[in-house]
């Protein structure tokens, strides 16, 4: 089978970071037809400048890098240097990259990337909140139809939210643009706080990247030896959870995952759970099904696609 063309969107952040190098170590499995920046975990000018230092660091300084949207549609930028450091990629010392910018809006680009390949073969990949995508569909209406899938984090159920009691950060950052994207009627995999809160980094698991003896692995074993230790005093947990590459894992093998096809809703207006994700888990509305919602995940089995892949680069 062809690999499965997509689009990373992405706030790098450390596990955005993994996310990309998942991807790139992956080339029989997705091809990476670009990367659009766009703000949330920390402002544009850093999370276009992470993504190429991620690309450079896989060895893939090919990989076109886009800056799509600084600021949300509506509101004012919210971000998260308190998970992910001030630089977003704080932990070990990383060089700024040599590899350029494209000069294209990251918009523009998913508009015309759409557009040029056939319907249905393009899957959408947003690791962060979904400015870009949402700003694409409403310039170009004419693009929706053509996306394959989408297969985002963000949301959260019975996590219920991580930035507010009511709402995971991605999706509060920008939640209409959330909520124009859930309404496109494109297909949804939803990758909330229920799945990824399974996927922790426990000693073992980042031990295991650290023993690779690459650069990549002692990297991605700094990167969540840094931001673990947040989720770790939040939560009481063993290990911080690994949400992003969630998204990648799923396209690699969607058998390490389990979810039910349900309806889920953004709210938008209210100031006491603005950006949750209702989801109707429950099927206790007929509201019509409009994303497959994932609640579990094979955590060894993730993990260990995790170690062989990144060993690769």
């Amino acid at each position: 089978m062809a690999p499965r063309k997509i689009i990373i969107d992405t706030d790098p952040g450390q596990d955005d970071a993994v996310a990309i190098l998942l991807a790139l170590a992956s080339p029989e499995d997705v091809e990476v037809l670009g990367i659009t920046a766009v703000a949330g975990n920390v402002p544009l000018p850093l999370t276009q400048k992470n993504a190429r230092i991620v690309c450079e660091l896989a060895g893939k300084p090919e990989t076109r890098v886009f800056a799509g949207c600084d600021a949300p549609i509506r509101r004012k930028l919210v971000t998260a240097e308190h998970v992910h450091g001030k630089t977003g990629l704080d932990g070990p010392k990383m060089d700024d990259p040599t590899m350029p910018l494209q000069d294209q809006h990251g918009v523009d680009f998913i508009i015309d990337t759409l557009r040029a390949e056939p319907a249905g073969t393009v899957t959408l990949c947003p690791l962060g909140p979904l400015t870009n995508i949402a700003t694409a569909f409403s310039r170009a209406p004419d693009i929706v139809d053509r996306v394959q899938e989408i297969i985002l984090m963000g949301g959260a159920y019975f996590e219920v939210g991580n930035i507010t009691p009511a709402a995971e950060f991605n999706i509060y950052v920008d939640p209409e643009a959330a909520d124009i994207v859930f309404r496109s009627g494109v297909p949804l995999v939803v990758m909330p706080l229920d799945v990824t809160h399974k996927a922790l980094t426990t000693k073992p698991r980042i031990d295991a990247f650290r023993a690779m003896g690459t650069r990549v692995g002692t990297m991605v074993a700094a990167w969540t030896d840094f931001f673990e230790r947040f989720d770790m005093e939040k939560y009481g947990s063993e290990g911080a959870p690994l949400h992003d590459p969630c998204v990648i894992a799923y396209l690699i093998d969607p058998h390490l995952f389990k979810g039910r096809h349900i309806n889920v809703e953004i709210e938008t207006s209210s100031d006491l759970t603005l950006g949750m994700t209702v989801a109707d888990w429950w099927r206790v509305t007929d509201r019509k099904p409009n994303a497959l919602f994932i609640g579990d995940l094979h955590a060894d089995g993730f993990y260990q696609m995790l170690t062989d892949r990144l060993a690769r680069l």
